[in-house]
């Protein structure tokens, strides 16, 4: 695999990853002002400032990207990061410690390699396609649990009806709750929004997830590898494949019909 007319490697493609998840937290280090910053309806400062740290460095290592804030670069470079600068942006405007830069590259087989780090603690998850996902460099497994009865599951957005949990979260950055799953702090997590999610918002979740044996579904059977702008998925994961039909079930309950095409 070559990118810019360099040899990559997977792990020189994690580096990667890590240099922008780095690179944005500098770029914020001095930022005074964290409001929305009147472009676009719920776009921050942060977010543009996030956004253009972290397109240098994916630009200077020869990868396209895929940018929440910024839309398609390079589209048709062999490695393309699918990107969310500042995943809780509102979190971070309030000074909520749970909000992340989430990057996932793609190759022409799916998720290549992924780094999603909470900005706000510094914790860093990280994944290689094959070689399982880490924690702070330490290998995470998820917490094996199979009833959602005795379940703390994570939303994104609210159900508006019980589904069966013991307890619920609703955090604010569905990387971070992707990667609670994997690591057990959480049980399940489940997209109930209403516009769903972009694939910015959980590929690096996903393949970090999968790496460490978790189970990823998208609750109305699409695939949730996407490389353009516009589409949207229900994603939803689980410590286990009995607990992930348990809840894609009860996220199904919750709709009338199937999604309408992209």
């Amino acid at each position: 695999m070559t990118a810019g007319g360099r040899v990559t490697t997977d792990a020189s493609v994690l580096e990667v990853l890590h240099e922008v998840a780095s690179a944005v937290k500098a770029s914020l280090e001095g930022l005074g002002d964290w409001g929305l910053a009147g472009t676009r309806e719920g776009q921050y400062k942060s977010d543009l400032v996030a956004d253009q740290a972290a397109l240098e460095v994916i630009d200077a290592a020869g990868f396209g990207a895929v940018s929440e804030e910024s839309g398609a670069h390079h589209p048709d470079r062999d490695v393309i990061v699918v990107l969310d600068p500042v995943d809780g942006s509102t979190n971070a405007s309030r000074g909520l410690p749970w909000w992340a830069t989430s990057a996932c590259a793609l190759d022409r087989h799916g998720p290549l390699a992924a780094v999603v780090v909470n900005q706000a603690t510094g914790t860093r998850f990280a994944a290689i396609r094959g070689g399982g996902a880490t924690r702070d460099g330490v290998p995470i497994a998820p917490s094996g649990a199979t009833d959602i009865g005795a379940s703390i599951v994570a939303f994104s957005g609210y159900p508006g009806t019980y589904l069966g949990w013991s307890q619920f979260r609703s955090l604010g950055a569905a990387a971070l709750d992707l990667c609670a799953v994997a690591c057990g702090s959480l049980d399940a997590f489940v997209d109930c929004g209403g516009t769903s999610l972009a694939p910015w918002d959980y590929l690096g979740g996903m393949l970090i997830c999968q790496e460490s044996g978790a189970a990823v579904g998208e609750a109305f059977g699409r695939d949730l590898v996407v490389r353009e702008f516009g589409p949207r998925r229900t994603a939803v994961a689980a410590a286990t494949p009995e607990l992930l039909a348990t809840v894609v079930a009860a996220r199904v309950s919750l709709s009338e019909g199937p999604p309408p095409a992209d």
